[in-house]
């Protein structure tokens, strides 16, 4: 089969399509025949990875299970190749009328918004949803969610396009800004009160604007740092007197059973969403297998607005 392979040099980042053997399930396996991959910047990211040995690349992806024909979503390592092996409790059931590249498009993505939006942020119907960089794939994401779940949603962009887009799918104030002086429109948004939960995926440098813009009670996730800016000052008092909240959301340090109860929960709560048709992803660009360079080169240009994905 052809799969790809990616190799970190630190400041370098290659993929190399190479023929390998098909993979075989372990007991608590599936076998993928891949028919979508979607990408992820987080595998991309040049600069922040030690030097290391080829690996299978690719996080998450959707096709059809070797032998049962049954069509399924999630994560997937080594998800860039024709067949790859899925955790049998990362396999989500893929709804029929999801195109398969829509069907790519979700799981990482959506179980990262449902465990800022749901699983931690207790986001409610009428609350006010800031997201802050939401023209990121993890912004769109968390502006669909949000909509979905019957929130208000103010989001931060330095891309009036973006924004102008994003408000044609639902978002009910843009601001343009990619620096730390959003508090008064949310304000101004909010009658005052500010947001109940933020979602932070720029990072230290709007950080303490995310406190400042906080409601009573209001929670504050942190996703992202697309400034690369990873420290900043915390407003004790605010922190304090407004009873606040501050989580992160990751998967980093999670075991294999925390991670799997994370599926179960985006199936309980997200799945009937995109069952009903009420929620769906946004997808910029679709590219043949063999064109994953170009895809991955669009994604460093920043230019996209949704999900990259890749027609296997």
């Amino acid at each position: 089969m052809k799969a790809y392979f990616i190799r970190t040099e630190g400041d370098h980042t290659a993929l190399e399509l190479r023929e390998a053997p098909t993979p075989n399930p372990g007991p608590e396996q599936f076998l993928v025949k891949v028919r979508a991959a979607s990408l992820n910047r987080g595998e991309f990211l040049r600069g922040t990875m030690k030097p290391a040995a080829p690996k299978p690349a690719g996080n998450e992806a959707a096709g059809e299970v070797v032998g049962s024909g049954e069509r399924v979503m999630g994560r997937c390592p080594g998800g860039f190749a024709e067949y790859a092996l899925m955790d049998r409790r990362d396999a989500i059931p893929a709804p029929p009328f999801l195109s398969w590249e829509e069907a790519a498009a979700v799981p990482i993505t959506f179980m990262v918004v449902h465990d800022m939006l749901v699983g931690q942020g207790k986001l409610q119907p009428g609350e006010w949803l800031l997201v802050t960089g939401v023209s990121s794939g993890v912004g769109v994401a968390a502006l669909l969610a949000g909509k979905a779940l019957g929130a208000n949603v103010i989001g931060t962009s330095g891309s009036k396009e973006k924004l102008d887009r994003l408000e044609r799918l639902g978002l009910d104030v843009a601001i343009q800004t990619r620096k730390g002086d959003f508090h008064d429109a949310v304000m101004n948004a909010t009658g005052g009160k500010g947001a109940n939960l933020v979602v932070n995926n720029v990072g230290g440098s709007v950080f303490a604007e995310c406190v400042h813009a906080l409601a009573f009670e209001g929670r504050l996730a942190t996703v992202g740092y697309l400034d690369g800016v990873m420290k900043a000052e915390i407003d004790i008092d605010a922190l304090h007197a407004k009873r606040l909240r501050l989580f992160g959301v990751s998967n980093k340090l999670r075991n294999a059973e925390q991670r799997s109860a994370t599926v179960s929960a985006f199936i309980r709560d997200f799945l009937p969403l995109f069952v009903s048709g009420k929620l769906k992803p946004l997808i910029d660009r679709v590219y043949p297998f063999d064109r994953l360079p170009e895809a991955v080169a669009y994604m460093e240009s920043n230019a996209h607005l949704g999900k990259i994905v890749i027609h296997v």
